[in-house]
């Protein structure tokens, strides 16, 4: 049934298996055939380098690509797989702006030999040019794969969580937009899909008139906000305030899920979690798939899988047909979706294999190359040569792959893998296999170590001394810290007098020990700190009598001992009868911090708390205005 691309952010690359349907059996694969997809893009991986793992990149029969923040640790990311039964890209590239370079390269995507370019990429008369374009590119936000049918494009739009991601924002927007529209002015035909992080129009959101009204603004006022206008102008059929902007006279993308659901209510893609939205559908539509005009005609379906758990998102799919109209014929969707020779007239003259590979497939990186089974995890890891970026043949006895600085899109299985050379831009994904740097010899002068024995010392590790000798220190229960430090009778009986290095007690200085039959009104010692602690015991005393012994008081004991005393709090109840919900107050505010109680059912479609519904009512009480407790 002609080929699916699904798009989803899962927040976090392993949150969607807290979902039941591959709960049990944890595993790429599985999910995969439970969205039914060939081509999966996937936004907010949430994940660094070394957090890749066998089940990420070795999915059997799949493929995969990942973008990963530069310096940013767990945040953002974007990854691609494809079915390799299905489909094969011909080029891949990471990045919207062309400015970053291949595996094992140092050459930039956009200065590769023309035949080993996807294309279209931005100028700098093109672009505002607020932000670099390295800085852009930095987070991790954009994988681009090219077939022989059109270019894909998967993307994670910024979001305009404050002020000052507002300029990244709109410099990321602009790039996105410059480079599809470059892209098919080119010819080639073009899919995006991803989280965009914008609102199309007020059928994609959810209490679109009360928001209005809380903001003081009009429809227009909504639709004319810059990510709003951008978007109404870059899909046909958007609308569009005033006159168009410079260089987006035309639209260039079709919504797809749109177009097939063109007055469809509620069909939101994200909602939020804290809110608990999601059973209500108070949400929004931020989740796209849009294709160029030459393609809109091959995509026989698309919706939404609201029902699919696991992330604050659901994933939204498109449906390719199996034979599709390409220059004039009509040819079967694998024959361009994989290199050429691979697939003809639907039938599969080859299978892939690892010679088709990308340089910037997954599983070319060196933790991952050549790995086929579990036992590879545990067997002797490549030793690091003397040659900086080289490595030893592994256990199996195979080199790894290596790719030519010319950033040919071939690898040479012939030749050992050689290390990119190291930029701020790849700091963050440096590989595990580089040879670390030598340690500077110091300056200072070395000093011999003492002479030992012929016998080796056994190491071991530092412990705390029973008595520490001359400091009058010693260590004998946690219950020490607590209570109340008492002098030692000495020799003499007397509890001032000179102290031995055997005592328990704290320690007082010699210039600080007073004569012992020195007339006070209160004894005094002297604390760590060089402070007075005055005695709790009156100067009358002898000297051989000793301070009273302070009870020390268990803080938990203390805690038990007021529950017993106040009883358990009982929890209030909603209008439903239901027990309520403990929250905390985190708007900036008087309130701020405050516990209060309301009713733990979701919110409603409205949006709103509601009367004489199933969902959340209207209950609302201070945790200090509550008093309600169980009686013993």
């Amino acid at each position: 049934m002609g080929l699916r691309i699904t798009t989803w952010n899962v927040n976090g690359i392993k949150n969607p298996f807290g979902y039941q349907p591959w709960r049990e059996n944890r595993t790429f694969q599985a999910m995969f055939d439970k969205l039914q997809a060939d081509i999966v893009v996937m936004q907010e991986t949430k994940i660094q380098r070394k957090d890749l793992t066998d089940d990420m990149v070795l999915v059997p029969g799949w493929d995969a690509y990942f973008s990963l923040p530069k310096y940013k640790k767990g945040y953002s990311g974007v990854a691609i797989y494809t079915r390799s039964s299905k489909c094969c890209p011909i080029r891949a590239e990471e990045g919207i702006t062309g400015v970053l370079c291949p595996p094992n390269s140092s050459t930039k995507f956009r200065e590769l030999p023309t035949d080993q370019q996807i294309g279209g990429y931005p100028t700098q008369d093109q672009l505002s040019g607020s932000i670099d374009e390295p800085t852009l590119d930095s987070e991790g936000r954009c994988v681009i794969l090219e077939f022989p049918a059109f270019v894909l494009i998967g993307v994670y739009s910024p979001a305009t969580r404050d002020d000052t991601r507002v300029e990244f924002r709109q410099g990321f927007i602009d790039a996105m937009d410059v480079r599809v529209r470059n892209l098919v002015a080119m010819g080639k035909q073009v899919v995006l899909c991803g989280d965009l992080n914008i609102i199309r129009s007020e059928l994609d959101t959810a209490g679109i008139q009360d928001r209005l009204r809380k903001e003081a603004m009009t429809l227009d006022d909504f639709i004319s906000t810059p990510s709003r206008r951008f978007f109404n102008q870059f899909v046909f059929g958007g609308r569009v305030v005033g006159d168009r902007d410079q260089g987006r006279e035309e639209p260039v993308m079709w919504d797809i899920c749109r177009e097939f659901h063109p007055e469809r209510l509620g069909m939101y893609t994200c909602w939020e979690t804290r809110k608990n939205a999601r059973p209500g559908n108070y949400g929004s539509r931020i989740d796209y798939v849009l294709c160029s005009s030459g393609i809109k005609d091959w995509f026989i379906d698309s919706n939404i899988q609201e029902g699919l758990l696991g992330s604050d998102h659901c994933p939204v799919y498109a449906t390719l047909t199996d034979t599709v109209k390409s220059n004039g014929a009509e040819v079967h969707i694998t024959d361009i979706m994989n290199p050429k020779g691979m697939v003809e007239n639907g039938q599969r003259l080859r299978d892939w294999s690892a010679k088709d590979l990308l340089p910037a497939s997954a599983k070319l990186i060196p933790e991952f190359d050549r790995r086929q089974s579990i036992r590879d995890m545990f067997s002797k890891k490549p030793a690091l040569s003397t040659k900086t970026g080289s490595a030893t043949p592994g256990a199996d006895g195979l080199d790894s792959p290596s790719y030519t600085n010319s950033g040919s899109s071939t690898p040479n299985p012939s030749a050992s893998f050689q290390d990119p050379p190291i930029r701020a831009s790849q700091a963050s994904v440096t590989s595990s296999m580089s040879v670390p740097p030598e340690k500077p010899p110091s300056s200072k002068r070395q000093i011999a170590p003492p002479p030992s024995s012929s016998r080796p010392q056994k190491k071991s590790k530092p412990t705390l001394a029973k008595e520490n000798s001359g400091t009058g220190f010693s260590q004998r229960s946690l219950m020490g810290f607590f209570k109340q430090a008492t002098p030692t009778p000495g020799p003499d009986n007397s509890t001032d007098g000179d102290f031995s290095p055997q005592r328990t007690s704290a320690p007082v200085p010699a210039a600080a020990t007073e004569e012992k039959n020195s007339p006070l009104k209160k004894n005094k010692s002297v604390g760590f700190a060089g402070d007075d602690i005055e005695d709790d015991w009156p100067a009358s005393s002898t000297k051989t009598s000793s301070p009273p012994q302070t009870k020390f008081i268990d803080p938990i004991e203390s805690k038990e001992s007021w529950a017993k005393l106040l009883g358990k709090r009982i929890v209030p109840k909603c209008e439903h009868g239901d027990d309520c919900q403990t929250l905390t107050t985190k708007k900036a505010g008087i309130n701020c911090g405050r516990s209060f109680f309301m009713c733990a059912r979701p919110l409603g479609p409205s949006g709103d708390k509601e009367q004489g519904t199933a969902f959340r009512c209207k209950t609302f009480i201070w945790s200090s205005d509550w008093s309600g407790r169980q009686p013993q």
